[in-house]
């Protein structure tokens, strides 16, 4: 992956970090941010390396939103531009990251304002330090919130708590971010990272095929109706057994029924290791020496 000026990323143990790079700007998202966050995490959705990936802020700060002199204001008399900025934020930020094959987690932070709440609501999962400071703060300086984010905010929490902190752009914390359902934990600052891995650890447990069609499926129905959803998770279910390396219906049930090696409730079947992992590596044949003192045949 090449090295990119407002993003970076970190593979350790199965996890991509990638963090939005512009703490000087409290990570506020600028055309290049948007271009680069696209093209990362197209690479990342197909590298083999990759199990889980986590959105974070560097410097302590998950994201100020849009940076609106570089996005607004340089674009005001650029018509292409600012329609190719949009396409972009929009591409990673939606059509993306809330699609994406492999469990995402966004790692809050600091601030998390305005354009941001769409990287945190794309995410399937959010964990935030509890003094982070929320605020879709656009009604307080004149529009509405920008792009998706009305959307996105609005089928994330509450309706009543949709419309109080979009109209009245007051600012909350992780605390009652948690309360009302735009994250899934509020922890200690201190014990942000580790929350964030444990999580990611748990994900990588559980069978990759079943838990990319799970997670569609669960954002997939919340649009459909109950004949609809029928036919869909029917289709669904099928359609995880195709390509499945870890045949985890099979595995999983022989685990269970025949082996009695887990109980489901508690925890998931065990994955198969890939043959890369347990191959056995040959010994290098060794050459033979021919020993001092023998004569050549004759010819």
């Amino acid at each position: 992956m090449k090295r990119m000026k407002c993003v970076k990323v970190e593979k350790k143990g199965g996890i991509s970090w990638v963090w939005l790079n512009r703490p000087e700007k409290r990570n506020a998202m600028s055309p290049q941010l948007h271009s680069e966050m696209d093209e990362t995490l197209r690479e990342l959705e197909t590298d083999p390396d990759t199990a889980v990936v986590v959105i974070a802020g560097a410097g302590g700060y998950f994201s100020a939103g849009q940076d609106l002199k570089e996005f607004f204001r340089e674009n005001e008399k650029n018509p292409a531009g600012r329609k190719l900025a949009a396409e972009q934020a929009n591409r990673w930020r939606w059509e993306r990251l809330y699609k994406y094959d492999k469990p995402t987690i966004a790692m809050v932070e600091g601030f998390c304002v305005g354009g941001a709440f769409m990287q945190l609501c794309a995410t399937d999962f959010a964990i935030a330090a509890d003094d982070t400071v929320f605020s879709l703060s656009e009604v307080n300086w004149g529009i509405l919130p920008g792009a998706l984010v009305s959307k996105v905010v609005s089928d994330t929490i509450m309706p009543r708590k949709a419309l109080y902190y979009c109209c009245l752009g007051e600012a909350f914390d992780g605390v009652e971010a948690e309360k009302i359902g735009f994250i899934n934990f509020a922890v200690p600052k201190d014990e942000l990272v580790d929350k964030t891995i444990e999580l990611a650890q748990k994900l990588m447990a559980k069978s990759p095929a079943v838990l990319r069609a799970t997670k569609h499926a669960v954002r997939q129905v919340r649009t459909m109706d109950f004949d609809q959803s029928y036919d869909y998770l029917a289709a669904k279910g099928q359609a995880i057994k195709v390509g499945d390396a870890q045949d985890s219906y099979n595995t999983g049930l022989s685990q269970f029924l025949d082996k009695k090696a887990y109980k489901p409730t508690f925890e998931p079947f065990a994955l198969k290791k890939s043959r890369k992992s347990t191959a056995k590596k040959k010994a290098p044949a060794k050459k033979k020496v021919a020993k001092k003192g023998t004569k050549r045949a004759k010819r």
